[in-house]
């Protein structure tokens, strides 16, 4: 059976100083790369056994857990479940070289953006809206081939239609073998003879077109919608790219949004703040009855629950805060004047009074 001991699987002896140890790990690396076996199974698992033992054993803290306990105390007890092989490739090898060729085929198209503007009502309860886009959309002459009708594309000799290219370099483990897109064929494994006269093989257009899109309740201005496979097609059948769609909220007279709440100033007279009325106050859902309550002063804030604005990631609404403001009236006629005037003398208070060219003060008598 294999061994489990970390240093028997890197064939040091226990008291082994950390740079022999990192000796034989690099020894053993160049051995049992991948490219230095390509199609061997066993070497490919021997290479991450390998590597795994060096990330616990090169680790100071792992490895008194390793001495002390038999095992990578510091990993949750299992020595091979912790850590990334793939940074010890990124370490010796610089990310290239670990994997096995892999066709590319096709690449995806680049991002594009967009700005849509909403009104408060559709950022609180969503809507769906139509945009109109000009972006590079698949050929239909060529249905995304970028041949001509009636032909075909034929496979890169330059890569022998694997898309990616297998160069040699030197690094500090010696020579070791990298993978990089095919510059023939720009990745896609197969080059065109007979390019489509509409694309001219790009096997795309630039075409406008008008989107559905569903915008959720409860979006914020200046939020992003990110619409996966929206966005420009890629070159020659390559799949769509993103469409970030951004959303500005336009200003609305009545409200001003904090989060999910909403604020609105409700102007009442002097009389309704001293005793008390039902006003209507507008809301996003219509118009709702309000009691203001006798003696409101101006600055006095009511709460409507659930009536702001929903919630974007949870169920319900916020709250609509009611800000009081009390007019006081610049102009009145003769019958609210004595009014008032009778009402300042029975409560005592000190009021101007107008007598031909000025005003002078007296108090009241009650």
């Amino acid at each position: 059976m294999p061994t489990t001991d970390l240093y028997e699987i890197l064939e040091v002896e226990r008291n082994v100083s950390p740079e022999d140890l990192k000796k034989a790990y690099r020894r053993l690396a160049r051995q049992l790369h991948p490219d230095a076996n390509p199609g061997d199974a066993h070497s490919e698992a021997r290479f991450k056994e390998v590597s795994q033992a060096y990330e616990i054993l090169s680790d100071p803290e792992r490895r008194a857990n390793y001495d002390r306990f038999g095992q990578d105390v510091g990993a949750g007890g299992n020595p091979f479940g912790a850590g990334s092989v793939q940074d010890i490739f990124d370490m010796f090898f610089g990310g290239m070289g670990a994997r096995a060729p892999q066709r590319r085929g096709p690449q995806p198209g680049p991002d594009a953006e967009v700005g849509v503007e909403i009104t408060l009502e559709e950022a609180a309860f969503g809507v769906t809206r139509e945009i109109t886009v000009t972006l590079p959309q698949r050929c239909a002459t060529c249905e995304g081939s970028g041949c001509a009708p009636g032909t075909s594309p034929t496979t890169c000799l330059e890569c022998a239609g694997l898309g990616e290219v297998r160069r040699v370099r030197n690094s500090i483990l010696g020579q070791m073998m990298t993978t990089t897109p095919c510059p023939r064929c720009n990745g896609t494994g197969s080059r065109i003879e007979t390019p489509c006269d509409t694309c001219h093989g790009e096997g795309r257009t630039n075409a406008t077109s008008t989107l559905s899109i569903q915008i959720p309740a409860g979006v914020e201005d200046g939020s992003t919608m990110r619409l996966a496979d929206r966005g420009p097609a890629g070159l020659r059948g390559g799949p769509n790219g993103r469409l970030f769609v951004h959303l500005s909220v336009a200003s609305d007279e009545r409200f001003e949004r904090h989060g999910d709440d909403l604020h609105h100033e409700a102007h009442i007279s002097f009389t309704q703040a001293a005793l008390g009325a039902p006003i209507e106050v507008a809301t996003l859902r219509g118009v709702l009855s309000l009691e203001v309550e006798p003696g409101s002063a101006s600055g006095t804030v009511q709460r409507i629950k659930h009536e702001g604005v929903q919630h974007l990631h949870g169920r319900g609404r916020g709250d609509l805060y009611v800000h009081l403001v009390v007019d006081v009236p610049r102009e009145l006629d003769d019958v609210e004047r004595d009014l008032l005037r009778q009402l300042a003398e029975h409560r005592g208070e000190v009021v101007a009074e107008h007598h031909g060219a000025g005003l002078f003060r007296k108090r009241a008598k009650r």
